[in-house]
């Protein structure tokens, strides 16, 4: 069973890296190796002596990086709370397609929706941009520019989503005509549905210039009971690093359990 890092670690909570490519949870009964069957297997102590095995946040199957796990029931309504609250702190590293212009810092307020809520859409979980739709807004800080080989400038931000909306940095990156290099679903479905279809050497996931949607989780901010914060931060992994990690030809490294 696959190895993840833990990164800070309480008697109530531990936060762990989660490798691109890695389900959460299963989302059917053949899928196995999964984030949570990862945890429950180092965390047996605990679960068999009255604990539990709680995602606190919970990302994408390509997204990588920190997750908050709880490791009991009160834990995980205490975490919950804080979440609730706004007064877990949490940003990513995500690297755009294309150049970035103005001002360092962006903020995005922009209301989401279901896109098939309010017409067709032929991917379920896919959202909108929509004035109907529920509050949003993810502050955006410029760090680096870079050239891909064949889609030319990408640009490297930090991305703080200030509200936890499905899907919400990379709906609003896409909203800034900037889309997450990598991204299947945004701001086109035909990739994903492509991915779906054929595999990861269609070409139009091809074209999309990385394997996977360039995200990552790179840090947390806990409050802890002590007073102050306990600050969590994980480096971008090795396949984006950086442009030279990037290829437009088929992946030769794609993920077994993605194929």
């Amino acid at each position: 069973m696959q190895v993840v890092t833990i990164h800070y670690e309480t008697d109530a909570w531990l936060v762990v890296e989660k490798p691109p490519g890695m389900l959460v949870h299963r989302s059917k009964p053949s899928h196995t190796g999964t984030l949570h069957d990862v945890l429950c297997e180092m965390l047996a102590f605990e679960t068999h002596t009255g604990g539990q095995v709680s995602l606190i946040n919970r990302l994408d199957r390509e997204t990588s990086g920190l997750v908050l796990v709880a490791k009991s029931n009160a834990a995980a309504r205490e975490l919950g709370k804080l979440m609730m609250a706004r007064k877990l702190g949490k940003s990513y590293f995500a690297w755009l397609r294309g150049a970035w212009v103005g001002d360092p810092v962006r903020l995005i307020d922009a209301p989401l929706l279901r896109a098939g809520s309010v017409g067709s859409s032929p991917v379920w979980l896919r959202q909108m941009v929509h004035p109907d739709g529920a509050a949003s807004q993810t502050r955006f800080r410029f760090r680096a520019c870079a050239r891909h080989a064949t889609l030319g400038e990408i640009t490297l931000v930090e991305a703080e989503p200030l509200t936890g909306r499905t899907h919400q940095i990379r709906v609003h990156a896409a909203s800034m005509g900037l889309p997450v290099l990598g991204d299947k679903l945004y701001p086109d479905a035909v990739p994903y549905l492509d991915f779906i279809r054929e595999g990861p050497y269609a070409p139009s996931v091809i074209a999309l210039g990385h394997w996977r949607q360039a995200l990552h989780s790179a840090m947390i901010s806990i409050p802890e009971a002590t007073g102050g914060n306990a600050i969590i931060h994980s480096a971008l992994p090795p396949d984006l690093a950086g442009p030279e990690d990037f290829s437009s030809s088929p992946p030769k490294l794609f993920p077994p359990s993605l194929l």
